[in-house]
Parts: structure tokens; sequence; C-alpha cells
């Protein structure tokens, strides 16, 4: 009898042996890689906030995103601690130039409205709306987004609008508890006043979708392949392709109306931030050899469209010397 409880426990301890070396090690690219994309595939996020957080100029990081890559697809987060700084005194002149140089160019918008938006903290929150009740927070954002929707609502350059960004994902960010009912009653507010589709996200690796999948005209979903917690370190996601369109499936919906709203083309920093970040460092989760594979994953999973996070970091890298980043991302574009 022991020696079979030791046995067990010997496979147990080789199982686990094994699938530490698998996320850690196993590379998991696909094993063809020729980035052929079907047409219109290829997205952006773009944050002017956080390119201005790295210090570069955000009109001239978002110019050269739509002139020189020829970006045609841009999600674009407004956020409210950007556009309220006083409260009740609202300034839209960064969006306002944003949309009116994409109209120029065709370029087709996912306006990202809501609290919780991307890039930490996650809840954009005004400096002036902190410490206050979280009822009194949520009523305010509700007038939030509807002013924002009534404002940009007669735009055509705007094919979607994203409500929040993983809303019911609890575990990251500076942001209360995911609110279902607070989601939906943002959903109706923003169906009322404009028909056109309504996107809500989830994780990819960390959400079940059906909740998601449920309240959406479009689903989305991020996707990363190397990350990094305190107890693993770099880590590779061993999911295949095949993965997320059964995981989509189970939840109700097609591919064709699901998007990858963030696919990883950016490196993971486990300590300091990505204008700091050191070549020995990023290079662990995010070489050019990485974003081609990450490039290709999304091909393979094969949703509607996807969504790039990371063009903001491509921008410095190419303004510090190192042009590989842009360089595929331009190439990629060039292929639609």
């Amino acid at each position: 009898m022991r020696f079979k409880k030791k046995k067990k426990l010997v496979i147990w301890f080789i199982i686990i042996l094994i699938g530490i070396w698998y996320f850690k090690f196993a590379s998991h690219h696909p094993h063809k890689i020729d980035l052929q994309a079907k047409d219109d595939f290829w997205g952006v996020t773009y944050s002017p906030k956080f390119a201005y957080e790295l210090g570069l100029d955000w009109e001239e990081t978002y110019l050269a995103m739509i002139d020189d890559i020829k970006v045609r697809n841009v999600r674009l987060p407004i956020y409210w601690d950007q556009i309220e700084v006083e409260e009740g005194q609202y300034d839209f002149s960064v969006y306002d130039y944003i949309l009116d140089e994409g109209a120029k160019r065709d370029v087709e918008f996912v306006v990202n409205v809501g609290w919780r938006l991307p890039r930490w903290p996650e809840c954009h929150t005004p400096q002036w709306a902190k410490g206050e009740d979280l009822d009194i927070i949520k009523a305010k954002s509700l007038s939030m987004i509807k002013l924002v929707v009534e404002r940009y609502k007669d735009r055509p350059e705007i094919v979607a609008w994203q409500v929040e960004n993983e809303p019911l994902l609890d575990w990251f960010g500076e942001c209360p508890e995911g609110d279902e009912d607070l989601l939906k009653q943002e959903v109706a507010f923003v169906k009322d006043m404009d028909d056109r589709p309504i996107i809500i996200s989830a994780s990819g690796e960390l959400s079940g979708w059906h909740k998601e999948v449920e309240i959406a005209d479009t689903f989305a979903t991020t996707m990363y392949r190397v990350v990094w917690n305190p107890w693993f370190k770099y880590f590779r996601y061993p999911l295949p392709a095949w993965f997320y369109k059964l995981k989509l499936d189970l939840a109700g919906a097609s591919p064709e109306q699901a998007i990858v709203s963030e696919l990883q083309a950016e490196p993971w920093v486990p300590n300091g931030t990505l204008d700091n970040i050191t070549f020995d460092e990023y290079d662990k989760s995010f070489s050019p050899e990485q974003f081609k594979a990450n490039l290709q994953f999304a091909i393979n999973v094969d949703f509607k469209q996807t969504y790039l996070w990371g063009i903001e970091w491509w921008y410095l890298q190419k303004e510090k010397g190192d042009t590989r980043y842009w360089d595929i991302a331009r190439d990629i574009f060039a292929r639609q």
C-alpha cells in the first residue's frame, strides 16, 4: 500500500515538473509563421494618455501611426480623468483631434467609454472624484458616458462602442468589484442614444466569457502569450489557438461575433515601467520573433479582427533607434 502511494507521489511529482517546464521553457510558437491575415484584420489600441506617460508627443505618435504604419482600425479609449479634470468642465480637444485626423484618412474607430478603460490603473478616476462614495462615482460615470456618446454619435468614422474594459475582471487594477447590473445599465444608456454595435471585453486566459457574450453585440478578448508572476517568473501560456475558438463556442458566440481587443504586442513588465525596461528584460517576453509568433497566433485563432496592444512602446523604441518592432507592424499593415 505504501509503495502504491509513493508511486503516485512520484508520478504526480513528475507531472508537476513537466508542467513547470512546459509553462516556463516551451516556445509555444506556431510551427508555421507566414503572417498572411485576411483583409481588414489588424487594428491597434491607441492611448494618447499612455503615450504622454512614456514621454512621447502623443500627437506625433498618432500621426506616425496613421501615416507611416497606415493603421486604419483604432480602438480609442476616452479617459474620464482626461476629459473632466475639473468637475463639470469638459475638454474633448485631444479626442476631437484624433477623430478628425483619422476621418481624413478613412480610419475607423471603436470608441471605448466608461470608468474602467485600458492601461493602469484601469479605473481612471478624476482626482476630484477620488474619495467620493462609490454610488456617487458610478452615477457620475454614467453621466460622463452619456456626454461622450452624445458628443460623438453622429461621427460616421465610429463603427462601434466598447463599454468599459474587462468590466467583470476583479483581480486586476485599482477598481471596485465588477458590477454586472451597472454594466447592463451603461449598455442600455448607449443603446438608447445610438444603434451601433456594443463591444464587451474579458480576459482571454483568466475569465469565463458567458456573461460578457450575453450582454455584447460583439465580444472582445485579450490575448497574452508570455507573462510574469512572482511564483513562476516568465512563462508562456500553453493554450493552442483552438482553445479560444472552443471557449467562444461554449459561451454561445461565433468567430464572426468576436474580436481580439488586446493582442500582446509589448513586453510584460515585472518591475518598473515600459519607458525604462532594459533590452535584457524586455527580450525575455517580447523579442521580435515573439512579436511575429503572437501575430501568427492571432491569425490562427481567426476572430473577426485583432487589435494590437503596444504601439506607443514600438514608437518609443523607434525613437531610441530600434526600429524592429515598428518595421514589423508597418509590414503587416501594408499587406492589408
